[in-house]
């Protein structure tokens, strides 16, 4: 088995850097493995079973109707046109900001990609099923068993400080809400290497060094056709990129940030990259200039 690492710009195994949207399908696991304790029941649990507190707004249908599985595949409707990321950032709350903006006019099951504002509706669950953050829920159940450290909540007081964070390529945390809940669909820091061990656990169908992580079923359903994005005619899986030509699925962040999966070739590709404008395909390039080398392998 081929095993290498490139490190660039002054960055070794040590550097740890924001992975964007890749944090997306960190979360899907999690659901799963919260789904293989007992702690939810099932994907089509409504969102609202979890959020008995939340004051519906009146004349709200459709919110009620939405499930866990309408978050994972982005088939949940928003009321915003455009993302609202000033107000988001600058909330108090953002699982409630999340809620507040779920629903609408809009119709559930009709694909629609929610960058930031929405997936932490998911870390609300995962907090109010499982009785713990999701930063303990991680490191306990994901992080440790297959030896990813990831060392603090990472809380900001300006803006300054996140632009900084985008930036960073020591800091190893995962970012969290002034209420402490920690993020769904950005945030999270990781190496290459942690990127890769998650890759390595789906392609194993679960299983690290003997040990089930998440069930078998979960990675199969989450990495198969679940949804699709008909304007760009992508495939969709829970919180994961699905390829239609082969076996591969991959979790992509903004500025090239990939964990790329493909059972057919048992590989496994993982990139970190500080945040770039207009990155280039990056699963075009792996099936290129990476793909050919484990083609020679066999």
């Amino acid at each position: 088995m081929n095993q290498e690492q490139k490190y660039f710009n002054g960055c070794t195994e040590a550097n740890r850097i924001h992975i964007f949207s890749v944090t997306k399908s960190i979360i899907s696991i999690l659901i799963g493995i919260a789904i293989d304790k007992g702690c939810i029941d099932s994907v089509d649990q409504k969102v609202l079973e979890f959020y008995s507190e939340y004051a519906i707004k009146k004349g709200e249908r459709t919110i009620q109707n939405i499930t866990i599985r309408d978050i994972l595949t982005m088939t949940a409707p928003y009321k915003y046109k455009f993302n609202p990321y000033v107000k988001y950032f600058t909330s108090s709350d953002w699982v409630k900001f999340s809620l507040d903006m779920l629903g609408g006019k809009g119709h559930i099951g009709e694909f629609r990609y929610a960058p930031i504002v929405g997936p932490d509706i998911l870390s609300g669950i995962l907090v109010k099923a499982t009785g713990q953050s999701v930063f303990n829920f991680a490191k306990e159940n994901l992080f440790a068993p297959l030896g990813i450290t990831v060392e603090k909540n990472v809380v900001f007081h300006s803006k300054e400080e996140q632009m900084d964070f985008y930036k960073a390529t020591d800091v190893s945390g995962w970012v969290a809400d002034p209420t402490g809940v920690n993020t769904a669909g950005w945030g999270l820091t990781l190496s290459p290497k942690d990127m890769a061990k998650i890759g390595q656990l789906f392609l194993n169908g679960g299983i690290c060094n003997g040990n089930r992580i998440v069930s078998e079923k979960w990675v199969a359903d989450s990495t198969s056709e679940q949804s699709r994005w008909k304007q760009r005619n992508l495939p969709y899986g829970y919180l994961w990129w699905i390829g239609e030509q082969d076996n591969g699925y991959a979790a992509m962040g903004d500025g090239g940030n990939i964990i790329y999966v493909n059972s057919d070739k048992n590989m496994v590709v993982a990139i970190t990259s500080l945040f770039y404008p207009r990155a280039k395909d990056r699963i075009e390039f792996i099936k290129k200039y990476v793909e050919p080398i484990f083609d020679e392998e066999v």
